[in-house]
């Protein structure tokens, strides 16, 4: 199971590829498709290798991109005695 996943802004996007280079999971590649300014965004290729360190969202300089952190299940703290 995944660990995080991206959320990408389509339209924000100007197709630099910074997050494609930068992500160390690999887990984005550009499209084929292009965005309504005639750039190619990225898209997921690898949703169940993201980690959700966001380091795509930090070297975007358009803010078209952020890595998030799955919500892990909270433990029940135990008192022993």
């Amino acid at each position: 199971m995944a660990k995080g996943y991206v959320s990408i802004n389509v339209e924000r996007c100007k197709g630099c590829a910074f997050c494609v280079e930068f992500c160390p999971t690999k887990v984005l590649s550009l499209s084929s498709a292009f965005n309504s300014k005639g750039y190619h965004p990225p898209h997921v290729v690898a949703p169940e290798k993201c980690s959700g360190c966001d380091l795509c969202g930090m070297y975007c300089p358009d803010f078209a991109i952020y890595g998030w952190k799955n919500a892990e299940p909270r433990r029940e703290a135990t008192n022993a005695g």
